[in-house]
């Protein structure tokens, strides 16, 4: 059995997970040294084969294996830290980790693509490539799920706004103006990866055609099966055509729309194990079972009050359910990470309060958290994973690595401000003389529109002395702050029927009663993009925002002449404000703040605690940590060490309600 002083591999994986633990304590016992799952699938370096998908079970080069993976996305975790979290996946016994690719990131604007190397604030987590590698460095395969549609919460659905631009567009289907798009991104994606695949030496050994596409569909047809072929003739025209391709949607909610002949069908689901496999099975008997998205846990929406939770114990029974199947697995998530900056997504719901968006963290209940601690399901997945296990003490895997250092550094005051019309006066303004344009719409950014943040809409207007009123026609996308001569006339948000009121996206057709002037004032609408839709049917995806469902009214009177402010808060935006004042206590109305905080040594990972501040959004070195509001159920922002300075750390806040005196550290967050 010993040959060139490690084992000969036998196919184990057919005889069940105790024979196998026996035979692998027999083999250790006989002097045999535990490899690498790179040495064991492919002996002597040689690889024939990719992964294979037929009969009862997956064959990678000739043997056989049990996918079980872990989700982790490389844009949700700071590259600094992508290393660590490979190793927590292996260590857990994973041999495989899942990612999305967000396409709204890797093309920020229209034919300007970012792989780690436009040097904006997000490219450092862009190197898709490196991340594949350094996979492979640290003995796990690859499952690629390169959209264009990625759902996961995430703004659009991982697509470039600038989609929205086309007033005929048809996201997600044969339509031509989309296609063109998902092709040049497709072109300039893939051949980036396409030597990265498993049999040309690379970790890659399966890759996604769309994304639950069967809960998608257009009119009394939901498979728009030519869309899906384009998306696999792209990939293999791209090179992949020797990778395993899959589709995955809920087979008990689905059937198999969004499937394509030939395609391995893989199921999503966190509960009715048996009922989803079952009826995967029917759909394909002549395939191995593959839960591609076992939901660990779940996501927050702003203003739903409670953290969404899943008891470890029942995590770890419907886990070890799903490999009593004798299926392969992905954990979704393994580790969720962070939406930074204003990538966050929503979703819409049939009832009230209609649209729901999604917070900052993605801490998602995972088995690791937001900053990659362990949990209680992380200890069970480990635990189940090495009883079903077939290669468990024959492959080596690692220890779990130590987790990071969390402090608690003193509070810092804040000491400057920057009233709003400061800041509007170091940005640049567009003007129309056709009613408020959406953000999209807006011509900046290589005619890609605006794509996050805010705009603020301002008029000039006659305000009669009494009973003025201002009438915003269809809704608005998604909340609205009025000012007048900058004082701002709207309540801010107080509890969960306010969505239903003027200046919330429940609110249409709404009318807000002015302060009388009998004279000519400046009115200003500042509008902000909580999330665009991630989820749902196509008219879910049609969500433009700002201002344009219809006219503004003053006294009845049609406003078209506005001059409109593209609030994005990028980091050179934020790094080079001027104009800062002494901070005498919070202004009244939206406006930016600053703190220092000085580091004396390594940086460590914590927590802002927001809690005495109102609704806004923080800034890091310039760096967009993502939004806060005392809604909740988020209480903090997760502040990673990798993006604090040995010195001087700056801290800017843009604040819409009302600022705290400083900014409180936690080394814990803060979810109820």
């Amino acid at each position: 059995m010993i040959k060139g002083g490690h084992c000969m591999m036998v196919h184990f994986a057919a005889m069940g997970p105790s024979v196998c633990i026996l035979l692998a304590s027999f083999l250790l016992l006989q002097g045999c040294e535990g490899v690498s799952l790179y040495e064991y699938y492919a002996t002597d370096g040689v690889v024939e084969a990719g992964l294979v998908a037929e009969g009862d079970a997956f064959m990678l080069n000739n043997k056989q294996i049990v996918i079980l993976s872990g989700a982790f996305h490389y844009f949700r975790v700071h590259p600094a830290y992508w290393r660590d979290t490979l190793r927590k996946l292996r260590a857990a016994g994973l041999n495989a980790v899942e990612t999305y690719v967000p396409w709204n990131l890797h093309e920020p604007r229209q034919g300007v693509y970012d792989f780690g190397d436009l040097k904006e604030s997000m490219s450092p987590f862009l190197d898709v490539r490196s991340f594949v590698q350094m996979a492979q460095e640290e003995d796990l395969f690859v499952i690629l799920r390169p959209g264009p549609y990625i759902c996961s919460e995430w703004d659009f659905g991982g697509m470039p706004s600038y989609l929205l631009r086309d007033y005929t567009m048809q996201v997600r289907t044969f339509y031509e103006g989309f296609r063109k798009a998902t092709a040049r991104f497709f072109d300039h994606l893939l051949p980036r990866l396409v030597d990265l695949q498993y049999t040309k030496g690379g970790s890659i050994i399966a890759v996604q055609i769309e994304n639950e596409y069967g809960h998608f569909g257009y009119g009394d047809d939901p498979r728009d099966t030519r869309y899906l072929e384009f998306l696999r003739d792209n990939l293999i025209m791209n090179g992949f055509w020797e990778s395993l391709f899959f589709t995955s949607d809920t087979p008990t909610q689905t059937q198999d729309l969004g499937a394509i002949p030939g395609v391995l069908m893989t199921a999503n689901f966190k509960t009715e194990v048996e009922k989803n496999l079952a009826l995967l099975k029917e759909l394909q008997p002549d395939r191995p079972l593959m839960v591609m998205e076992f939901w660990t846990g779940w996501f927050d929406h702003w203003l739903s009050g409670i953290h969404a939770a899943w008891s470890p114990s029942s995590f770890a029974s419907t886990l070890e359910h799903i490999l009593q199947h004798n299926s392969s697995v992905n954990m979704y998530m393994f580790i969720g990470g962070t939406n930074f900056g204003f990538m966050a997504g929503a979703n819409t719901l049939d009832i009230w309060p209609h649209y729901a968006p999604d917070v900052s963290s993605y801490d998602y209940d995972a088995p690791l958290t937001e900053s990659g601690d362990y949990t209680d399901k992380y200890t069970f997945a480990k635990e189940i994973i090495a009883r079903y296990n077939p290669l468990e003490g024959i492959v080596d895997h690692p220890d779990p690595p130590v987790e990071h250092v969390k402090l608690v550094y003193p509070s810092c005051p804040v000491t400057q401000a920057l009233p709003l019309s400061t800041l509007l006066a170091q940005h640049e303004s567009i003007e129309s003389f056709e009613g408020p344009l959406s953000m999209e719409l807006l011509p900046i950014n290589n005619q890609s529109g605006q794509a996050y943040g805010y705009i603020l809409y301002t008029t000039r207007a006659f305000l009669a002395a009494t009973n003025s009123t201002l009438k915003i026609r269809g809704h608005v996308r998604d909340m609205a702050q009025v000012m007048v001569d900058g004082q701002v006339i709207t309540k801010p948000y107080s509890n969960p029927l306010d969505v239903s009121d003027f200046g919330f996206w429940n609110g249409r057709d709404k009318e807000l009663t002015l302060p009388g002037a009998d004279a000519v004032a400046e009115v200003s609408i500042l509008v902000e993009n909580l999330g665009r839709v991630n989820y749902g049917k196509p008219h879910k995806f049609h969500q433009k925002k700002g201002l344009w469902e219809g006219p503004v009214l003053i006294d009845g009177m049609q406003i078209d002449q506005w001059l409109m402010y593209p609030l994005e808060f990028k980091a050179d935006q934020v790094n080079n404000l001027t104009g800062w004042e002494p901070f005498n206590g919070s202004l009244d109305a939206p406006a930016m703040y600053r703190s220092n905080m000085h580091i004396f040594g390594t940086p460590r990972d914590t927590w802002l605690d927001m809690r005495g501040w109102g609704k806004g959004v923080v800034f890091v070195n310039g760096f967009n940590l993502g939004r806060y509001w005392h809604a909740g159920p988020t209480k903090t922002l997760y502040l990673p060490a990798p993006l604090l300075l040995d010195g001087n750390n700056e801290i800017v806040m843009f604040e819409q309600y009302t600022a705290g005196a400083e900014i409180v550290f936690r080394d814990l967050p803060i979810f109820s």
